[in-house]
């Protein structure tokens, strides 16, 4: 395997023709589309130019959206590609969508304009069908480099969730907190089982070889780290298909040295946003990759995909900027063979324009780093 591959994240702002359709928006789709040598671009823009869209148009459309993400990704020259999260709502809403025993209350603000519905567990959760297949299937199709697929872990879904169900078994406890804590672990575990474990199956029996875990919940209550990971491990346990873990904006060194004991092949964090953006590769020049002493002291088998690219500004990295962190990750964790080049965290909130120069530049800056290491 090369140095330094590069690969996506996860999510990435919606394709042009998915928000309101405008003149506008017709010729951005053409732009993008010729830009990216997305196929059959005509038949896009004949269903863009109608008055009316029906139910099937509108299905073509999502399809030609994950088409956009994935020849996005590949026109910028990444390793490992998705689609951008284009067919989805959103983490939490879109896989509880299909699950019996969960119930929808309202909705909530995430950031910015984004909302979502919450919700609670007010039974043992059932998954009704594979919630991802689907779109793994299509980009799978489509797609000429190799594929990751993210999906919202167990962790996540319990912690952002309501408990309506779990706590009632433990209502004669006279200390709330060990109640809550008791709950909350079997609430995490049968989401595990019952809903995230039989949706990876799924997708592997179909071809998956790369699955992401995302779990950005889990560092907020440190003390709860052992239950994710008891959860992420009865997830993936017996699965053929290399696993990474994704946690992004956290303090990682809650992770440790629990992470020893999870059983993936790769963590995804977030470095660039706590960094400098001058050049050099010594202690002073790069902050943001401190956290790689715990990596190389706990868990030297593991590989680390640092984060070289800040999806939270519109700061353009040069390639020499993501190769001299990409250096320095390697020098700080002492594998070059264990760092993988990527974004902090999914692109979703930065406009395509800037999305693709930064993704660009990442590709760039790992092929610098690439020739100075060999």
């Amino acid at each position: 395997m090369k140095l330094f591959p590069t690969q996506e994240v996860g999510s990435l702002s919606r394709a042009p023709f998915l928000k309101k359709i405008t003149l506008k928006t017709i010729e951005e789709t053409k732009a993008w589309g010729e830009k990216l040598g997305v196929e059959d671009l005509d038949r896009l823009l004949s269903i863009l130019e109608k008055e009316k869209l029906t139910e099937e148009d509108t299905k073509i459309l999502y399809d030609y959206a994950s088409l956009f993400g994935i020849r996005f990704f590949e026109s910028a020259g990444l390793d490992v590609v998705w689609d951008g999260e284009q067919k989805r709502i959103e983490m939490y809403e879109h896989p509880l969508r299909y699950v019996k025993g969960f119930k929808f209350h309202g909705v909530v603000k995430v950031w910015d304009a984004e909302f979502y519905r919450k919700g609670a567990f007010i039974d043992r959760p059932e998954l009704i069908k594979p919630y991802h297949l689907e779109e793994f299937l299509f980009v799978k199709s489509k797609a000429r480099r190799e594929v990751k697929i993210p999906l919202t872990g167990a962790y996540t879904l319990a912690e952002w969730s309501f408990d309506e169900y779990y706590i009632k078994k433990y209502s004669d406890l006279d200390d709330p907190v060990e109640a809550r804590l008791r709950a909350k672990e079997d609430m995490t575990i049968d989401i595990a089982e019952k809903i995230i474990r039989p949706n990876i199956i799924s997708l592997v029996e179909a071809g998956a070889k790369r699955i992401q875990i995302d779990e950005p919940a889990v560092t907020s209550k440190p003390w709860e780290v052992p239950i994710m990971i008891d959860a992420l491990n009865r997830s993936v346990k017996g699965i053929n298909a290399k696993i990474t873990l994704h946690i992004c904006y956290s303090d990682y060194t809650k992770l440790f040295p629990h992470i020893a004991e999870a059983k993936i092949h790769q963590v995804s964090i977030e470095c660039a946003n706590r960094d400098t953006r001058e050049l050099g590769v010594n202690d002073e020049k790069r902050p943001g990759y401190a956290i790689l002493d715990y990596f190389r002291e706990y868990t030297p088998w593991i590989e680390v995909a640092t984060g070289v690219i800040d999806v939270h500004t519109d700061f353009i990295e040069p390639p020499e900027l993501v190769r001299d962190r990409l250096l320095y990750a390697a020098k700080k964790h002492g594998d070059p063979s264990k760092i993988i080049a990527c974004n902090d965290c999914g692109l979703r909130t930065r406009s395509w324009e800037v999305a693709y120069r930064k993704e660009e530049n990442l590709v760039r800056g790992a092929e610098l780093a690439r020739k100075i290491m060999s």
